[in-house]
């Protein structure tokens, strides 16, 4: 292999790497945005005071956040213990039946649409360069160099999250208490139409139906929760 193939190779992972930490954390600071904007309105539905909010909002951001970190950390080990049990399994296939792998990976090639004898002069070349790089790439799309560390997805995630459910939790508290519910629709919209466009760019999907999709969902939840908490109006309690 050459080594502008390697090298190409090796920016290929990079960039996917990025790609899927960018979405991720698009994901984890739009689910904050959502999170905190339904709970918020929800409890100003009910004419809470500032002190509560204030309450609900750190309780809701620590929660959350506490939450995506857990949640990402078993969901990227469980990921990694699969991805680990599977290169342990074809490092031992390799160094216990190692024609019958190159068989195998002859196949894969030929699958993809290489003549029988470029598939075998391509399989062997490859096995003779790395083997186990060779045949983790083409049967598992694996890169060993490159399994995702939970404890960095488990922080990513919550940091996101935090950023996100900042922007309802700041707009709902500061703003005077007349105009806390249009102030904060209008945070929160913009934020999701931010988030959309950067989930838009990094998908390569349509940027107005990605936009619009996101920002629906938000709204839609602000207005159900903000619709049940005027039903508990504790303003005169």
């Amino acid at each position: 292999m050459s080594s502008a193939r390697v090298e190409h190779d090796s920016h290929k992972n990079a960039l996917m790497s990025r790609l899927n930490w960018l979405r991720a954390s698009v994901l984890g600071a739009n689910d904050g945005v959502i999170s905190m904007a339904a709970l918020l309105t929800g409890v100003a539905g009910a004419s809470a005071s500032v002190h509560t909010l204030l309450v609900t909002g750190v309780a809701g951001l620590l929660a959350g956040a506490c939450s995506m970190a857990i949640g990402e950390y078993v969901s990227v080990s469980s990921q990694r213990d699969t991805e680990r049990a599977l290169l342990a399994k074809e490092r031992h296939e390799l160094e216990h039946d190692a024609e019958f792998e190159l068989e195998e990976l002859i196949g894969i090639y030929e699958s993809k649409g290489l003549q029988p004898a470029t598939a075998r002069q391509v399989a062997q070349e490859l096995t003779a360069h790395d083997a186990f790089a060779a045949h983790v790439d083409a049967e598992l799309g694996i890169d060993p160099d490159s399994l995702t560390n939970p404890w960095h997805a488990g922080f990513a995630s919550a940091m996101s999250y935090t950023i996100g459910g900042a922007i309802p939790f700041l707009a709902i508290v500061l703003a005077p208490l007349a105009s806390r519910i249009p102030v904060t629709y209008l945070a929160v919209c913009v934020a999701l139409l931010l988030t959309g466009l950067i989930s838009a760019r990094a998908s390569g999907g349509s940027r107005t139906y990605t936009i619009l999709r996101v920002a629906l969902g938000g709204i839609i939840a602000m207005s159900i929760t903000y619709g049940i908490g005027t039903l508990f109006n504790v303003s005169g309690i």
